[in-house]
C-alpha cells in the first residue's frame, strides 16, 4: 500500500471515545464511537484524504504489548462497520494505544484493515504509563500466525510522536534497519522542529532509500508542501479537527489540506 502508491499518503486520524474495559469509559461510548467514525471517515473521504486511522483514545494505557479482549472485540467491530462504509481504495488502519501490536493486528485481520502503526516495533522508549520495550519476535510470530495479508503494512515509530529518544544519526538508521526486518513497510517520524524533522527523514533515505517515510504529525496547509517534500504521506489528526482534539473531523479543512498536497 504505502510503497505502490503513486502520491502522497494522506492518513486522517480517527480519535474514538474511551473502550469498554478502561477506567474512563461510560455507558453510552462504545455508541457514540461507532457514530464518530462513520462521521470522521466520511468527512475524511468528502474532503479528499486517502484513508483513515482508527485510534483508541482511553486516556490512561497499558505499557505492555497486551490488551483486554473487549477492548479489541469493539474496536474490531468499528473497523468493520467504517470497512463497509468505504470503497475499496480507502485505506483504513487500526491502532489500539499504547503498543498493543498484537491485538492491534487481531483487529485488523477481523475488520480487514490495511495496516496497523506500531509506536515501538523494536527498541524501547519512556511513555506517561512506563517503559515502552519492544518485542518484534513477538509480533512477527503473531502476525505469521494469522496469515496477514502480503499486502497488510505495518507503519513502524522510530523518532515519531510516540517514540522518543535521543538524536543520533547512526541510532536512527539502526532501529530502521531493525524495524524493517522485523516486519515495518513503512518508517514513521516526526520532529517539531522543521529542520531537525527534515534532517531525520535524509538520514533515513539515505541508508534506506526505498523505504516509505510518512509523517507522524505537524502538518496543516501552511506548512505541508515543505515538511512533506521528501516523504511519501503523512498523518493528520488535531489539524482536521480544526485544533479541537478528539473533537469532529471538517471535510472544509481536510479539502482545504488535500487541494495544497494534490499541487505538489
Amino acid at each position: 500500500m504505502f510503497k505502490d502508491k503513486k502520491e502522497k499518503i494522506i492518513i486522517g486520524l480517527v480519535h474514538l471515545r474511551p473502550m469498554p474495559g478502561t477506567p474512563y469509559y461510560k455507558e453510552g461510548d462504545y455508541d457514540e464511537s461507532i457514530e464518530k467514525a462513520l462521521k470522521d471517515v466520511a468527512a475524511l473521504v468528502e474532503g479528499g484524504a486517502n484513508g483513515c486511522l482508527l485510534q483508541t483514545s482511553d486516556r490512561i494505557y497499558p505499557a505492555t504489548d497486551d490488551t483486554d479482549y473487549v477492548r479489541a472485540t469493539c474496536l474490531a467491530s468499528i473497523g468493520t462497520e467504517v470497512r463497509k462504509a468505504v470503497s475499496k481504495d480507502f485505506i483504513v488502519g487500526v491502532q489500539i494505544m499504547w503498543n498493543c501490536i498484537t491485538p492491534s493486528l487481531a483487529v485488523a485481520k477481523a475488520c480487514k484493515a490495511d495496516f496497523t502503526r506500531c509506536t515501538a516495533l523494536v527498541g524501547k522508549t519512556e511513555s506517561p504509563y512506563g517503559t515502552i520495550i519492544a518485542d518484534p519476535l513477538k509480533v512477527l510470530t503473531y502476525k505469521n500466525s494469522i496469515c496477514m495479508s502480503e499486502d497488510f503494512d505495518m507503519l513502524a515509530e522510530i523518532a515519531g510522536y510516540h517514540f522518543k529518544g535521543e538524536y543520533s544519526k547512526e541510532n536512527l538508521q539502526t532501529l530502521a534497519g531493525r524495524a524493517i526486518r522485523a516486519g515495518a513497510t513503512a518508517i514513521e517520524i516526526l520532529d517539531k522542529d522543521e529542520a531537525m524533522n527534515e534532517r531525520k527523514v535524509l538520514d533515513v533515505k539515505e541508508a534506506f532509500p526505498d523505504i516509505p517515510i510518512i509523517l507522524g504529525g505537524g502538518t496543516n496547509a501552511e506548512n505541508v508542501q515543505r515538511r512533506l517534500k521528501y516523504c511519501e504521506g503523512a498523518l493528520v489528526g488535531t489539524y482536521f479537527e480544526d485544533g479541537n482534539w478528539g473533537g469532529p473531523i471538517n471535510p472544509e479543512t481536510v479539502k482545504k489540506y488535500m487541494d495544497i498536497v494534490r499541487s505538489m
